[in-house]
Parts: structure tokens; sequence; C-alpha cells
């Protein structure tokens, strides 16, 4: 019968105990005593640390019972923790919503937390953070399913422009996620909860808490910290979770299977390809294309990269397939266009939704200079304009732009400020058309004149832009016109989505829902 490495090194241990003092070096009593102790306490370390690597790891079908043998963080059951607990518990709505958004990333962003021997339990952050909305954002501009501020996602290299978001993709931001936790583990000290804390509130403020209570004496663990509510409360979110994890049956919730296998693997093109061209390719519609890779604002790659495409493990060599049959040139769709008197790269490259230097880049010029009649090719995907998932400025630059003259008929209590609500047009431009000033009292069946764009907009083209709606709290300072331009609103849907008296001032702690579309933002 085999013996276990227990076993084994047990008994080594105490043969030597008990060797006769010929064959022991001279010692006192004590020493001798206090070797055998710690020998035996060494035996026993080694002896684990052998079995559990001998013992093979366990097979799962589910990703959420692999996540679930490896929970490691003590879960404390104070007030936070067991209010947390008690709204999840009450939602199972809710979680099953997360299993299905989770379905594509999770067995990834497990296998990228493993590699780096970190607890598992970070992979239930995207949860707290954005509940594994890859288009989640935040009133302070956060975006992506580990929710990146814009500062701290280029301090990770998360790459922020026109035609992409490094903070919402998924691989990029995964890794981001995880080097800057374990940079906060290293500087906070090796305390996992003060690290994931830090995350949520940066970790300047976990310093400073820490740095406040060893001047007063006081521990510095997570728990004994002055903190701000928010962050009080995120750690909490997380061990809650972990929790209802671990001790799914008692508390009688459900985590929808996923499955424990690689369902996504990432391919680099090489170079700029239309998103429609590549949905074609891996035989997938444009949106399941576009939610496997939230990061790219636009129609195509970014001109300069990256140029990785994250897909479906059965659809890759078929994409592949297919790929190295397209030549560099048809991976982009164009269209000619001639220079007219006004016209300049920037103009154009409005009219089509692109950018100055991707015509440049295409073209093969040299500087800004254009001339009247020349002829430019400018890219351009009739596909992508169909993507539920562009804004709306994307899907509208394609499509010619008309204004329809309305007459409207003023009724009973009608005044310039509700018609210009009626017809969403700016209330200075209502008075300019009908030579009005903006105090002027309209008369009954009084004919005004409202100009109105005809574009096409998400209902009539049967699209939805990434819009999310979220709450802004004023602050000391702000106007209509800065939170409009800091989410690339107009005050006009501010007003209108809030029902504003435009006549009052802001006062700070108020709060305004935003409807914000992610890509434009």
């Amino acid at each position: 019968m085999r013996k276990s490495p227990l076993v084994l090194l047990l008994a080594t241990v105490l043969a030597g105990c008990q060797m006769s003092p010929a064959e022991k070096p001279i010692a006192s009593k004590r020493t001798n005593a206090k070797a055998s102790v710690q020998e035996i306490a060494n035996a026993l370390q080694n002896a684990n640390r052998v079995a559990v690597e001998e013992e093979e790891a366990p097979v799962f079908d589910d990703v959420w019972e692999r996540i679930r043998y490896q929970l490691t963080i003590p879960v404390p059951q104070n007030r936070p923790v067991v209010t947390e607990r008690n709204y999840y518990q009450s939602h199972q709505a809710y979680l099953d919503r997360i299993s299905k958004r989770a379905e594509p990333y999770l067995h990834f962003i497990v296998e990228e937390v493993e590699k780096r021997q970190i607890p598992i339990e970070i992979a239930l952050l995207p949860i707290v953070e954005s509940a594994f909305d890859p288009f989640g954002f935040s009133h302070a501009s956060a975006s992506g399913i580990w929710q990146f501020m814009p500062q701290t996602g280029e301090r990770f290299n998360l790459k922020q422009n026109w035609w992409f978001d490094g903070r919402r993709d998924i691989v990029q931001s995964t890794t981001a996620a995880l080097d800057y936790l374990t940079y906060l583990h290293e500087i906070l000290e090796g305390d996992w909860l003060n690290a994931i804390a830090a995350y949520n509130s940066g970790e300047g403020r976990l310093l400073n808490a820490i740095r406040k209570n060893r001047k007063k004496h006081l521990p510095t663990d997570f728990w004994s910290l002055d903190l701000p509510k928010e962050t009080t409360a995120y750690v909490p979110k997380l061990l809650a979770l972990s929790d209802l994890l671990k001790r799914q049956d008692e508390f009688n919730v459900a985590w929808q299977p996923i499955i424990n296998a690689q369902v996504v693997e990432t391919v680099d093109v090489g170079s700029q390809i239309d998103l429609a061209l590549a949905a074609d390719m891996a035989e997938m519609t444009l949106t399941e294309l576009y939610r496997l890779n939230p990061g790219f604002n636009r129609w195509a790659t970014d001109p300069e990269g990256p140029h990785v495409l994250l897909l479906p493990t059965d659809k890759v060599e078929l994409f592949q397939e297919k790929l190295a049959k397209t030549e560099l040139k048809d991976r982009l769709q164009w269209q000619y266009y001639q220079v007219a008197r006004g016209d300049s790269l920037s103009v154009i490259a409005d009219k089509f939704a692109t950018t100055p230097s991707a015509i440049r880049k295409l073209n093969n010029l040299d500087s800004q200079i254009i001339r009247i009649g020349q002829q430019l090719l400018v890219p351009l995907s009739d596909g992508a304009l169909q993507s539920e998932h562009l804004p709306e400025a994307v899907r509208v630059a394609a499509n010619k732009v008309t204004r329809e003259k309305i007459t409207h008929m003023v009724k009973n209590g009608d005044t310039l400020w509700d018609i210009s609500r009626e017809y969403d047009v700016n209330i200075k431009d209502l008075a300019k058309w009908n030579k009005l000033s903006d105090s002027t009292v309209l008369r009954l069946d009084q004919k005004l004149i409202v100009y109105k764009d005809n574009k096409p907009t998400a209902q009539t083209a049967g699209l939805k832009s990434v819009n999310r709606t979220i709450t802004y709290k004023v602050r000391r300072g702000d106007s209509l016109a800065r939170i409009a331009s800091k989410f690339n609103l107009t005050v006009d849907e501010i007003v209108k989505l809030n029902n504003l008296d435009t006549e009052k001032y802001l006062q700070p702690g108020q709060k305004l829902k935003l409807k914000v579309d992610v890509k434009r933002t």
C-alpha cells in the first residue's frame, strides 16, 4: 500500500527526533525540543503542499462552480455585508441578467485571474462595477465592464479616441484592471480588501485614510477606515456576492450555468477592417460582433490599430479562411467624392462620419491641402450603418438631411418655449424664423413657421443607439451648458428630460437624469 507524503515525512522527522544522544549534535534540551517542534511544523506544511500539488484539480462544467471552489476571502457576517446580500438574494432576475451578460466573458476573466494567482473573488468585481454591461457608463464618465475613468484608462495604456475606447474592450480592460488591482495590493501592504476599496476610490484616498488611523493608533483594515459612503458599500457588495455564490443553496438563489470552456478567441486582422465585412466573414450579425468587441466606436477598426477582434471560438477558422482570401484593399468599403468649393478634409470627414487622418491615409496625402474637383476616396460602410450599437450620428452621416417646413397654429396657452419643446428645436431659432423676440406674447390662431430636420432616427430606421440613463448630481459652478458639453448632449435634451424651468438656476446637489450615448461621450 502506497503511503501518503504526509505519513512519509512525519516518519522521517520522528525518526530523527528519536536518535540517540551520540548520534545528535551537542545542544541543550530546550534547543532540541524547539527544533523538534519546528521540524514537525515544517513537515506538516511541506506535506500539505505536496498533497495539494499531487491532488488532481476537480473538473467543472460550470464557471460559477469553478469560482465557488476557489473562494478564499473570509466574509464577515456584519450589517453592511448582510444588507447587500439581502438585496441580491431578493433580486433573482437581476442575477439571471448578470449570468446572461457575463456568458461570453466570464471564462476568459477567470482564466486571467487564475494566471496571476490572485483571489478568484476579483472575477466577480464586474458585477459590482457594471453588472457585466460592456456599455456601462457612470455619471463620472467611467466606462466598460471594469468602469475605468478616462485618466485611469490612460494610465494603464487603454487607448481612447474617435475610433476606439479600450476601456470598453473586454481583453484590454481586463488586463488593465488586473494590473491595477495587483499594483494596489502591493502598495497597500498585501491587504486585498483595501486594494479592492482603492480600485473604487483611488489609492490616494486609501493611503490618506490609513495614515490618519495610524496617527491615532487605530487599526488600518478596511472595516476600520473612514472612507466615502460609496466605497464603504462597494467592498460589502463583492463579499455579499461571494457569500451568495458559496452558499447558494442555503440562501435559495440560483446562478444560471455558464459553460466552463473557452468560447471566445482573439484574432489579429493585421489592418483596418470594415466591421460589417468582418461580421459577414464570421457569419455573425453586426450586433453580435459589437457585443464581443464593444470597444469600437465606429464602423471599422482604428486605422492605427488595434485590429484585434474577439470572435466565438467556433467561428475563428471560418473567419481566417475568408480573411486570407480578401485583399487588403477590399477590407473596407469606399466611395468616391469630388471636392467642392468650401470643402476641407474636416468638412468631408464630418459628412461621412470619419476622420481627416483616415482620408489622408487612404489617399496618401502629404498635407491637409485639397483642391476643387479633386477625386478622393472616402471610407463608408453601408452595412455598419445598420448596427444598433453605432451612435445615431454615424448612421445619419451617410444619409442626406432634409429640412421640412411646418406651420404651427398657436393654441390657447402656447408659448415659444412650449412650441420649441414640442418640435425639439431651439427657442432662439424659433423666434428668429418668425421675427419675434423671446418674450413675445403669442396670439390665439397665430401661424408660426417651424423648420424641422428630417433625419433618420433610431425609430424610423428600426435601430437604437447605445444609450444609458444616468443620474448626475449638480456641482457648484455647474450650468446646463457645461453639463451638456461634458456628456455631449444639448441643453434642450437635458431640459426636456428633466422638465426644467430655464428661468431658475441649478442648485448644487440637485439630481438630473441624463440619457447618454456611450459611444459619443
